[in-house]
């Protein structure tokens, strides 16, 4: 290893400490020379003479002179640090993959934009290089940095024309509306299904009522076939028996037309049922003769 390899940390750290004893000496000299003109305590002094001429204000000179040196001195520490600043930077450099993220995707989002129009390899690389220069956000990086980040660039160009933000916005609207309109035929779905559980709904109901007027029929038949033997009359069939309602309509006639089935014609006569009476008891036009 170099000899001067060696010595560079001890001359950083002497260095280092050099500015901060200057520093806090320059503080502390402005410090007494203000206390002085002030009046809180007395100036340096110092006997000194030019020749045979004495110099009584020599002291309050020299303290004066000392501090505005310090104080100049501190004013290039700024200097000195960016000159330090920049020499670690460069020394200790390392591509990061951070910054070359950062630096390639604000190229990639400008291309998907549309800003770079140039078609050649070196000029698109250069135009890119250009932007990434002028871009607030990345004057610090390196220009290594940013060359890698416009090569990539360059080379996802085809990916920035095929994503494109003008692309990317009409496919997003294209597909807002296929979602607007499978929302809207789902809510039409859901009206018919409502529509159709009311349609089975009533249908249920209509059938429970139409089954308890049958079961009410079928209760007025068996009253009725109760209570007419006991009035002297009985229900007679002369076709095949029908059930349901229609059999029921058809003893009700016959029952309400028992009294006139004498003085009833024969195409008056109910077709399916007749009321029988008994033989004891006569027609109403047969009482006379019988008297």
């Amino acid at each position: 290893m170099p000899i001067g390899a060696s010595l560079m940390p001890l001359a950083r750290i002497a260095q280092s400490l050099s500015q901060h004893v200057i520093a806090l000496a320059a503080a502390g000299m402005a410090g007494v020379t203000m206390g002085s003109a002030l009046g809180l305590w007395p100036w340096l002094s110092l006997e000194a003479a030019w020749g045979d001429r004495p110099l009584p204000a020599f002291g309050m000179a020299v303290q004066i002179g000392l501090t505005a040196f310090l104080v100049l001195i501190c004013a290039f520490f700024p200097s000195g640090w960016r000159v330090l600043a920049l020499e670690r930077s460069h020394r200790d450099f390392r591509i990061a993959m951070k910054d070359v993220t950062a630096a390639y995707h604000a190229a990639h989002m400008a291309d998907r934009e549309g800003v770079f129009t140039l078609s050649g390899e070196f000029d698109a690389v250069r135009e890119r290089l250009e932007w990434l220069r002028d871009h607030p956000d990345l004057k610090l990086l390196e220009a290594d940095i940013l060359t890698v980040a416009a090569q990539m660039s360059q080379q996802s160009h085809r990916l920035a024309t095929i994503y494109s933000e003008e692309r990317v916005a009409r496919a997003r609207d294209f597909l807002a509306q296929r979602q607007q309109e499978a929302e809207e035929q789902q809510k039409r779905i859901q009206e018919a299904l409502a529509i159709c559980r009311e349609i089975l709904r009533w249908n249920s109901q209509v059938e429970l009522e139409e089954a308890m007027v049958a079961s009410q029929l079928s209760q007025l038949d068996e009253q009725l076939q109760s209570i007419l033997p006991a009035l002297g009359y009985r229900i007679g069939d002369r076709s095949p028996a029908r059930s349901g309602i229609g059999a029921d309509r058809g003893a009700e006639p016959a029952a309400m037309t028992a009294p006139m089935a004498a003085e009833a014609t024969p195409s008056s006569t109910p077709p399916e049922r007749t009321v029988l009476r008994p033989d004891n008891v006569l027609p109403m036009t047969a009482k006379p003769a019988a008297e």
